[in-house]
């Protein structure tokens, strides 16, 4: 239920605009770590270093066209798996 509040506070923050234009690659990265720091109650910048590290940030842009238009609780729940078993 959390994680479900955050996403609708994340969106509130976000542009609005015609709601069947896909979000760009750099806006959804953008968007799951911003929503990842809130799940972790981790600072952004600390969550883009691991992203980055682990690799996550190249598997959103990689699979951006699968994961976009799932929910967030399930991208939250693939980072936190491939996280817990070491990253890619």
């Amino acid at each position: 239920m959390a994680l479900k509040q955050s996403a609708a506070r994340l969106l509130d923050l976000t542009p609005k605009g015609n709601n069947n234009v896909p979000m760009s690659r750099l806006s959804f990265k953008t968007f799951c770590i911003e929503l990842y720091a809130d799940h972790k109650s981790m600072p952004s910048n600390e969550v883009h270093a691991l992203f980055e590290k682990k690799g996550i940030l190249q598997m959103l842009d990689d699979d951006y066209d699968m994961l976009h238009g799932h929910g967030f609780e399930y991208v939250i729940h693939d980072i936190d798996q491939i996280l817990e078993n070491g990253g890619l």
